[in-house]
């Protein structure tokens, strides 16, 4: 079977997206309540520290 040109990329930001899913299930069963709030879901996800990153100018990751 020939690997077909991007799949590695493809695979990592599937493996990416599976790796945040799960956090958000275990932060979302660690929870008091019925949902996370947005800021909860911010933290899991690192969304601050990306938005952080940006304004540096630092683009790895």
């Amino acid at each position: 079977m020939a690997l077909v040109r991007g799949t590695a990329v493809q695979d990592h930001v599937a493996l990416a997206e599976i790796e945040l899913c799960g956090e958000l299930m275990i932060a979302a069963s660690a929870a008091h309540g019925e949902r996370l709030s947005a800021d909860r879901i911010d933290e899991v996800l690192k969304v601050a520290d990306e938005k952080r990153s940006r304004g540096r100018g630092d683009h790895t990751g």
